[in-house]
């Protein structure tokens, strides 16, 4: 493993990257209902919302799995209990006849857009689409045969590692680079649906820079933008999260997806988190130039004659800051003053006899 520093990685033109504000990517996934005008609303509405891309799934039911209904087959527990996979794949697909127009839809209304591949074909239409990255899911983190099918396009990949362990992401990495200069891009994941906020072991994101010299960000499943937020200020470069028009309308990830106004309060929380992080310094900004002259220092708040001594009663450290700085306060007293000094007077070496 390396322990190089993060690199940089693009996207259409747009660099991610530390120096960068996050990527903000707004997941489609089944949230189109089976209906392109909906599927259309939703990338207008993702670009209001300050997304900086729209992501999209490309798979058949028959592309990710089988019609069966034998053990395992089956959801057992959670927000799909009791469907099959391939009921629930079939309902949450985008049709492959949609891919063009969406393209087309995407680069009219300015936004980027890219997709999850699950199977060569899949790769394949993207490509005749003009996809400008590949995005591989978590539970296909593991299919080496279709990364490296991916890879050879040599566009960016973005890699989700839910459930991963290290190795496993190992070999996904591997696996790319392996094939072609493709850069990656890791987003840190929790495969729950919805993701309980103290399952996200945020802190794994610099970690995952660290370990494999990437860019680094969250695929987010929790509700609401807060753990977006922290983990742009743990580095994260891009975040992804789950986007639909409203919840209560329904679709296989509308419980546990953002709404446009809820997506937008996250975006401009995230660029400020952003904003905030700078760099280490310890210089004064423009914003507390001015504050510096209220800081304390030492005054004569009594009058005192020339000639008589400096006492703890009559200087004493006080706001404003024209005077010695207040660690001077044991050189002074003790002292006789140089002349007849009066209460308001700042301190300075001159009074000093």
């Amino acid at each position: 493993m390396s322990h190089a520093e993060p690199v940089d990685f693009e996207i259409a033109g747009r660099q991610i990257g530390p120096d960068q504000p996050p990527y903000l990517i707004a997941e489609l996934s089944g949230n189109h209902k089976g209906d392109f005008g909906r599927a259309c609303a939703l990338i207008d509405a993702a670009k209001a919302a300050g997304a900086d891309a729209v992501k999209i799934q490309t798979y058949t039911a028959d592309t990710l799995t089988i019609d069966h209904d034998g053990p395992g087959f089956r959801l057992q527990g959670g927000l799909w209990d009791g469907r099959t996979l391939y009921e629930l794949y079939q309902e949450g697909s985008m049709p492959w006849d949609w891919h063009e127009a969406l393209f087309a839809h995407a680069r009219d209304v300015g936004i980027t857009l890219f997709s999850s591949p699950f199977d060569p074909s899949a790769v394949d239409l993207l490509e005749r689409c003009g996809a400008p990255a590949f995005k591989i899911a978590s539970f296909e983190l593991v299919d080496l045969p279709l990364i490296r099918h991916v890879a050879r396009t040599g566009k960016p990949i973005i890699m989700s590692t839910g459930m991963a362990d290290l190795g496993e992401i190992g070999d996904a990495v591997a696996a790319v680079r392996e094939t072609s200069a493709s850069p990656i891009l890791l987003l840190h994941c929790t495969s729950a649906y919805p993701t309980p906020p103290e399952e996200c072991d945020l802190r794994t994101i610099p970690h995952l820079a660290a370990a494999f010299a990437t860019a680094t960000g969250l695929s987010d499943h929790t509700m609401g933008g807060a753990v977006a937020v922290a983990a742009v200020a743990l580095g994260a470069v891009a975040i992804e999260k789950h986007f639909t028009l409203s919840r209560a309308e329904g679709g296989v990830d509308a419980a546990f997806s953002m709404e446009p106004d809820e997506f937008k309060a996250m975006a401009d929380s995230c660029r400020t988190a952003w904003a905030a992080l700078g760099q280490i310094s310890y210089a004064l900004t423009p914003s507390e130039a001015g504050g510096r002259d209220y800081r304390r220092s030492l005054y004569v708040v009594a009058d005192i004659p020339a000639g008589a001594l400096f006492t703890a009663d009559n200087i004493r450290s006080i706001r404003p800051g024209f005077g010695l700085a207040p660690k001077h306060a044991a050189e002074v007293i003790g002292r006789r003053t140089a002349r007849t000094l009066k209460r308001g007077e700042p301190l300075d070496w001159s009074m000093l006899g």
